[in-house]
């Protein structure tokens, strides 16, 4: 019999020698089959029987996505550390503050005019007697307040610093496009590689400028007048570079201001921005609290600080499991209702938050 398997093989066409050898890739012919064509099988034509039990798969655990706030938030908020704000800023001043409006120092993007001392202009006329916040007393304030509703936040603040919320803090001077822009940048890439691009995309600007120290910060206008193409050679993506361009436009065109960003409600401020292509609610919320200073946000959709807020309510954070495909320390209706009590402190609320479960926050400052 096998001489006579050998003959028929060896005579074979070629088309039939390259389907027996595309064969050997597929799975074995199951023993029921090969018995249904050759009643008196060979031993060495049956193949050994599968296990009648499949064996089963080691279960791997599953792990809960990474939280955006030690990776994205350290891009996201680095526009707004001492690498994009003005390092001569003087000593800060004991100026007026508002804990539900915008209390960093503003500066206009063409003209670089600052928009400091207006805190009083963010309060309606009935209500101007009553501000007695200023920025040398808001974070005392603030923290006076988180232990008052959360007596467990106390170890917590002993132990960190908030310098976001300082008096120094509040004094650093922001441009809002520099650090939109420079967010956009640090979308989805690492920090380093967000520094190259960065980088690059300035010394576009500044040909004339050889030392990249004395380069300065495009301005909307100079931004639009360039094509997406040029923007592209800095390394940024062609959906980035149109972000980038997008959000040059919508400065240059008036759309946004510094003026509206620095008096307009943060609701305001949030339905406008996400407007923008490559402005998300989460990075709005990131721009207002560490961009704008302001003292009332909160953001429900953190993995970190939903992880913090329910450690410090006692959570078991380690047994978290994932429920219809989500991952949640916490539902957000309830982050809401526990978060309000801390009104209109909810910024500093959240940054500890991710102090009590040891995040890297030290990018923000």
């Amino acid at each position: 019999m096998s001489s006579r398997r050998s003959a028929r093989l060896s005579g074979a066409s070629p088309n039939l020698k390259q389907a027996s050898s595309a064969a050997n890739d597929m799975p074995p012919p199951q023993v029921a089959n090969i018995s249904k064509k050759r009643k008196n099988p060979s031993k060495d034509d049956v193949p050994a029987a599968a296990p009648s039990t499949p064996k089963r798969k080691k279960a791997t655990k599953s792990v809960p996505p990474m939280t955006p706030t030690p990776s994205a938030i350290g891009l996201m908020t680095a526009p707004y550390s001492s690498g994009d704000i003005d390092d001569s800023t003087p000593p800060p001043l004991n100026r007026l503050a508002v804990p539900n409006g915008t209390n960093a120092p503003l500066v206009t993007p063409e003209t670089h005019r600052l928009l400091a001392n207006k805190a009083v202009d963010q309060v309606s006329p009935s209500k101007k007697g009553n501000i007695k916040s200023t920025t040398g007393t808001l974070l005392e304030e603030a923290l006076a307040h988180l232990v008052k509703v959360e007596p467990r936040l106390k170890a917590v603040i002993e132990k960190h610093h908030c310098h976001v919320f300082s008096p120094e803090g509040l004094a650093e001077e922001i441009d809002p496009f520099r650090s939109l822009v420079s967010g956009i940048i640090s979308q989805q890439v690492s920090g380093a590689a967000a520094k190259s691009i960065k980088a690059k995309f300035v010394a576009l600007f500044n040909t004339d400028e050889p030392d990249a120290a004395q380069h300065s910060f495009p301005t909307p206008s100079q931004v639009c007048s360039n094509s997406i193409e040029v923007l592209r050679t800095a390394g940024l993506s062609q959906r980035k570079a149109e972000y980038v361009h997008g959000l040059a436009q919508k400065f240059h065109s008036g759309e946004i201001t510094t003026e509206m960003l620095f008096n307009a409600s943060y609701e305001e401020v949030l339905e406008e921005l996400v407007k923008v292509r490559g402005l998300g609610k989460w990075s709005v919320e990131m721009f207002a609290c560490f961009g704008l200073k302001r003292m009332d946000v909160f953001s429900t959709g953190d993995l970190g600080v939903q992880r913090g807020m329910a450690a410090l309510m006692g959570r078991d954070v380690g047994k978290l499991k994932s429920k219809g495909g989500k991952w949640k320390y916490m539902s957000e209706k309830e982050m809401e209702e526990i978060s309000e009590k801390f009104q209109p402190y909810r910024s500093v609320f959240m940054w500890y938050c991710w102090r009590v479960e040891e995040v890297d926050v030290s990018t923000m400052e």
